[in-house]
């Protein structure tokens, strides 16, 4: 009985667990089969692992060859596992030694011709390795980059699944196609990634009010939404929010990375301390924004914007139910997916950003004279973006249209880097503040704790607009994170009774 075995890494979400691979050639009629719960992908393994195994000299055994993949419990999907599967049948037919990928996880997807492509998902693997004291890593090569980004491991990249059998000192036969990139280090000699950059707030004609609302925003990680006319910059503002903010810490940037790295986007961003931004289109569907599909659920575009901003421009376009999805993710800050393999967990804490135009034809504002639309065509509009939906959003601000071009009525048009530095202040004062309640910013700041640190005066000012239905319950707790926020940045301990006042116009403005 010859048993070779190989460790692989499985993803259920973000959540990483070892996957040992085991094969066992026995004699019996030529049969490979793979067990252990694979999806339809990893099953089509056989015929990849099987070829690229020929195409490495290797003689396949004329017998039964069978491949578990435990714990059989855990669903496994994908093609990452094909290099595991092949190394276990190598080891088992003693081309390569039984105990050469002891303590090695080897991962990556196998073609017909033996060479080896690249896989998603490679960062959050690499960090479970390391996490579990995995000493070694084998990848491809097209990994070559991602796998530069984790240091504590002894990474090797290949091309070929021939390479693999050369490094654990086996025989090998094999032409690597003219057209697969050279091989390359895989440590801090590959080339690194260039992250996009993001536009500037002075680049922004006008529109200061609308301005130091996204920088207040920004210090206290609130939700906003904007209604202007088209053309008034509210999408260009809000493109440029990521440049205001925080910048992410190192254990941000791995997470934020390691979503990139699963959905396969992280070759274009890299790791950056930027916030990531998000625009889906109004026509998306309640899977491509909270995340879906078939087997395991698949991050969506709140999980991509975590730590960063979810832009929904053109928010009364959006369709009712798949606005009424981010209810539970806005308060929670995840998001739970349940489907027929399993149910995963995806991280979801985000700011909001939404644009929205005051009617269907964009010009009810002002005097509304150019407007065309029917009353009940504007109540309809807006009202697809529901009370409670409204009721999460801390600031609401209305976008003017810009009256001139030239010289900005003589005030100074403020760099985001200028924003930035007092956001990072504010930002810096209220994580110390919160240092021993493990919230970062004013807008995670409970409402108890809240009421217990805010002067009478200003209480008094929130029972006032309760009494008078300016803000509901939520509104006013809401109402205090914002006080809070406008105290940090004006370098005040604690809100008085201006700062509350300008936080209940900034929630009420557009009532």
């Amino acid at each position: 009985m010859a048993i070779g075995s190989a460790l692989s890494v499985g993803l259920l979400g973000l959540k990483a667990f070892i996957v040992q691979v085991q094969a066992f050639v026995s004699p019996g009629l030529p049969h490979f089969s793979v067990v252990g719960l694979p999806d339809a992908s990893l099953s089509e393994s056989r015929e990849r692992v099987k070829s690229a195994c020929q195409a490495s000299g290797f003689h396949w055994p004329e017998t039964r060859v069978t491949v578990n993949l435990s714990p059989a419990s855990m669903p496994k999907r994908g093609s990452s596992h094909d290099l595991a599967i092949a190394a276990s049948i190598l080891s088992a037919s003693g081309v390569i030694p039984h105990d050469c990928l002891e303590h090695t996880i080897t991962l990556g997807e196998v073609n017909l011709d033996g060479t080896v492509l690249p896989v998603q998902g490679l960062l959050p693997i690499m960090l479970l390795a390391r996490e579990r004291g995995i000493p070694r890593m084998i990848v491809p090569q097209g990994n070559a980059q991602e796998a530069a980004l984790v240091e504590g491991l002894e990474v090797t990249c290949i091309r070929h699944v021939g390479e693999l059998i050369e490094l654990m000192g086996g025989d090998a036969r094999y032409r690597i196609p003219a057209d697969t990139p050279a091989a390359s280090s895989c440590g801090a000699d590959a080339e690194p990634f260039t992250p996009p950059v993001a536009g500037d707030m002075g680049e922004v004609v006008g529109q200061h009010m609308t301005k130091w609302a996204l920088q207040v925003a920004a210090a206290g990680g609130h939700h906003v939404i904007m209604v202007g006319p088209p053309g008034s910059g509210k999408t260009m503002l809000a493109s440029r929010m990521p440049g205001i903010m925080c910048p992410l810490n190192a254990d941000e940037e791995l997470e934020v990375a390691s979503i990139r790295s699963l959905c396969g986007t992280l070759p274009y961003f890299g790791i950056s301390d930027v916030p990531p931004f998000e625009a889906p289109h109004h026509t998306a569907s309640n899977a491509a924004l909270v995340g879906g599909g078939s087997g395991l659920a698949r991050p969506g575009a709140i999980t991509r914007a975590h730590r960063g901003v979810l832009f929904m421009d053109e928010a009364p376009e959006f369709s009712s139910q798949a606005l009424q999805t981010l209810r539970e993710p806005l308060e929670s800050g995840y998001v739970s997916l349940s489907r027929a393999k399993g149910t995963t967990h995806y991280p979801a804490r985000f700011q909001l950003v939404m644009a929205a135009n005051p009617c269907p034809c964009g010009f009810a504002y002002g005097s509304g004279e150019r407007c065309t639309c029917r009353e009940r065509e504007r109540v309809r509009y807006f009202a697809r973006l529901s009370g409670p939906i409204l009721d999460r959003i801390d600031i609401q601000v209305e976008v003017p249209p810009v009256d001139r071009i030239g010289g900005d009525d003589g005030r100074p048009r403020e760099s985001s880097r200028d924003m930035r530095r007092m956001v990072v202040l504010a930002r810096t004062v209220a994580r110390e503040r919160f240092a021993a309640y493990g919230w970062s910013c004013n807008a995670q700041a409970s409402g108890e704790w809240l009421r217990a640190r805010t002067s009478a005066k200003v209480i008094a000012s929130v029972n006032h607009a309760l009494e008078t239905h300016r803000l509901s319950l939520r509104g006013a707790d809401r109402a205090m994170r914002l006080a809070w926020t406008l105290a940090d940045l004006g370098g005040r301990v604690s809100p008085g009774v201006d700062e509350i006042d300008q936080g209940i116009m900034l929630r009420t403005r557009l009532r």
